[in-house]
């Protein structure tokens, strides 16, 4: 008795103790048992509205300007009561109810297609669109409609619906006839009472839709032209989520006044999105099999360390989309938006009837101590035999765990032995000595840089497909969190070239070597597989090309782009004079600038890359680079100098002024875009004609000393050409001032060559 009443005075205690604590420490102080945080919702590093009235807009979704990833911007309709979430503007918009993030899906309301009141008269037709167009527009959008959620439905008495593409291309069709004792049955009875049945032909039908697309034509005509039903029997012509009309198509060939009047007015529709979409040439023979999705992982808008990347590929549409791995829930489109899944919490789906806890991802549910059975069905738990039963189990496993224990170890010795071979082997093969040497003068860095398989293995699950970040023809990326918990990006090859093993060991000696806030971040390299592997830090926001080229009216700002060329000419002014040994890049271009979060520069792909001594003016090399971008001195010569990624920084500042890619571009006459540009400058030309409408609108004089100076850096001799270093101090001058005008009102701006952007020169 004194036993239990210690036990109970202690209890009681620690209680009081544990309800001071949460009482005396502030909310921040609170353990995750306490408080949990809340996952990201909208876009990050922005105020975006995640709400409209009662619907939830999540990210790749947004309602305002800079909170939605392109093609993906919503409208919320606030003038309405309650307000409404538009897919469109307030005009041609329609509805949307539901957002599903899982299945990259959407539920819009719809009206009908063709609403014919005198079947009398054949040939009524429709549209039913996305975008807005004729029923030839295939759109260009990430939006389509979902064929294996909807229905192509008509409804009346005695006529043929045809769902078209292009005019005049036919999708599918369907007939309605109506028997002349359900025409009396319908007419006088109660409204809709005792008739609804299966749309299965008599007064409704209802067919599949096999093609993906935006935007359909229809045609409503009678089936039998010398029979005239009675006037009320409607043609109703509409697409509709599957399931739904067999609930209400009675109501809709009732007498006039027994529908209700948002019948044909908010039709539910399955709409699909991918990322990246993309028509093919000839709709309905697919071009290949091959992967959209994004080989370079920080191209992927796949932003969750805990989402991975799914293809929508269709012989009609292409494209790709997120989902959070196996046991999470939340946004993959966001960092840090797929939260893992508690399971534990949820029975109904993920049944337990022993002891449930939960584990990254997944959960573990077992008997009680004492039990054993199975614990995901009911009374699956039975008690556990004792006495002499116990004794002899102990001792069987027992002597059955010390044999399994020894073979274990035995067979793990010999994969062990054999797999250092083997990785011994690969690193001799991959010059992994020679890598030791390039950086022979500080050994912690070949130290730090050489990452063994084994952290690889368990920072990617094995590289486990779900952690895959995109593939192609050259390899895989991977998405990996090492054990210091950093998130990396890890390329790996899938081909063997002893070339791109040179240009595997060139980029690690010179990565290795630099230290630039603008230079993307080597992490390490793994020589112990067939083809060596990279690992570098994970940058999330893309390309600087796929953030400039985007499908959409408008790009990136004109004082994000002059910040960004700023940038740009710091990392190659440090690489040719801050370093101890001045390297060129020799492959400066859009794709291998990379952008964070911030839109901040981080130079990539350093494979092309060579030294130079300081007292050298150039060297002949093969010649390599992107067309478009390549210096036509060094292409013409074989010497390369600085001054070809001077030339290629030039190209970069017209891609950033015109918003036209180089390799590309061709002019009407049949000029690149380096020529276009610099005979529109040379003849005194109107430069607004392929200078890029946003830059144009948001820039000012600023705009005028970009064109000249960008003029300058791709001149055809490299000594007309002015060095990074000035090119850097040049840009700086000319941001400095923009910031400087920029907080000045329009009132105290000077006018003078603000708009005329062929009359000023360069001193």
């Amino acid at each position: 008795m004194k036993v239990q009443n210690c036990l109970h005075r202690w209890s009681s205690t620690l209680l009081l103790l544990v309800v001071a604590v949460v009482l005396v420490l502030p909310p921040q102080q609170l353990s995750s048992p306490f408080l949990a945080a809340a996952a990201p919702f909208g876009r990050p590093g922005r105020h975006c509205p995640t709400k409209c009235g009662d619907m939830s807009v999540p990210y790749p979704f947004g309602t305002t300007a800079g909170c939605s990833f392109p093609g993906f911007d919503l409208t919320c309709d606030s003038e309405h009561s309650p307000p409404r979430l538009l897919l469109g503007d307030g005009a041609t918009g329609v509805e949307v109810t539901d957002i599903f993030l899982g299945n990259a899906s959407m539920r819009v309301l719809t009206g009908a297609i063709v609403n014919h009141t005198s079947p009398s008269d054949p040939g009524a037709k429709g549209t039913w669109g996305l975008t807005g167009g004729g029923d030839d527009d295939r759109g260009s959008g990430p939006f389509v409609l979902s064929y294996h959620n909807n229905k192509f439905v008509t409804v009346g008495c005695n006529v043929q619906a045809t769902l078209l593409w292009n005019g005049t291309q036919v999708v599918n069709g369907c007939s309605s006839f109506c028997s002349v004792d359900s025409q009396r049955h319908w007419q006088s009875g109660p409204s809709g009472a005792g008739c609804c049945s299966a749309c299965s032909g008599n007064g409704c039908c209802k067919v599949t839709i096999p093609m993906y697309f935006p935007t359909y034509g229809v045609e409503l005509n009678k089936v039998d032209q010398t029979h005239n039903p009675d006037p009320q029997q409607h043609g109703i012509v509409f697409i509709a989520e599957k399931g739904w009309i067999d609930g209400v198509w009675c109501q809709m060939i009732a007498p006039t006044g027994g529908q209700p009047p948002d019948l044909l007015s908010k039709v539910p529709v399955l709409l699909e999105w991918a990322m990246d979409s993309m028509t093919p040439a000839q709709p309905g023979i697919a071009a290949d099999n091959s992967s959209r999705c994004p080989l370079n992982g920080i191209d992927s808008v796949c932003k969750s360390n805990y989402s991975y990347c799914i293809d929508k590929n269709s012989p009609f549409r292409s494209g790709y989309a997120c989902q959070c791995l196996r046991g999470y829930d939340g946004n993959p489109y966001i960092d840090g938006g797929c939260q893992d899944v508690d399971e534990c919490t949820d029975p109904d789906n993920y049944p337990c009837y022993g002891e449930c806890t939960n584990t990254p991802g997944a959960y573990r549910c077992q008997c009680p101590r004492g039990f054993h059975g199975n614990s995901s069905v009911m009374h699956g738990c039975v008690k556990s035999s004792s006495g002499l039963s116990i004794a002899v189990g102990v001792v069987s496993g027992a002597t059955l765990l010390v044999i399994a224990s020894s073979t274990a170890f035995l067979i793990r010795e010999v994969k062990t032995r054999r797999n250092k071979r083997i990785r011994q082997l690969f690193f001799k093969q991959n010059r992994g000595h020679l890598l030791q040497q390039l950086v022979h003068q500080r050994a912690d860095i070949a130290e730090r840089m050489i990452i063994t398989l084994e952290e690889l293995e368990k920072a990617t699950n094995n590289f486990d497909k779900s952690r895959e970040l995109g593939g192609g023809g050259h390899g895989t990326v991977y998405k990996g969190i090492l054990s210091s918990q950093q998130v990396v990006a890890i390329k790996k090859s899938k081909i063997v070239i002893q070339r791109e093993i040179n240009e595997f060991i060139n980029e690690v000696a010179i990565l290795s070597q630099v230290n630039h806030r603008n230079i993307v971040k080597l992490i390490g390299c793994c020589l112990e597989t067939e083809v060596p592997l990279l690992v570098y830090e994970f940058i999330s926001n893309g390309t600087l090309h796929n953030c400039l080229h985007v499908e959409a009216p408008w790009s990136l700002p004109w004082r994000d782009r002059l910040r960004i060329a700023v940038e740009i000419a710091r990392s190659l002014a440090y690489l040719h004079s801050f370093v101890s040994t001045p390297i060129i890049h020799r492959d400066i271009k859009s794709p291998n600038i990379l952008l964070d979060d911030n839109l901040t520069v981080k130079l990539s792909d350093f494979g092309a890359s060579r030294y130079i001594l300081i007292d050298q003016e150039g060297m002949h090399t093969d010649v390599q680079g992107t067309l478009g971008y390549l210096d036509p001195m060094y292409q013409s010569t074989g010497r390369l100098t600085e001054k070809s990624d001077v030339y290629s920084f030039g190209v970069l500042l017209i891609e950033l002024l015109t918003r036209k890619k180089p390799v590309s571009y061709r002019s009407s006459q049949g000029f690149g875009l380096v020529n276009h540009f610099v005979s529109l400058m040379n003849s005194q030309g109107n430069l607004n004609e392929i200078l890029d409408p946003q830059v144009s609108r948001e820039g000012d004089g600023e705009v005028v000393d970009i064109t000249l100076l960008a003029q300058m850096c791709v001149k055809f001799s490299s000594e007309d050409r002015p060095t990074m270093r000035e090119v850097e101090m040049i840009l700086e001058n000319i941001q400095a001032a923009k910031l400087y005008f920029s907080d000045i009102t329009d009132d105290d701006r000077s006018s003078e060559g603000t708009n005329n952007l062929g009359s000023r020169s360069w001193d």
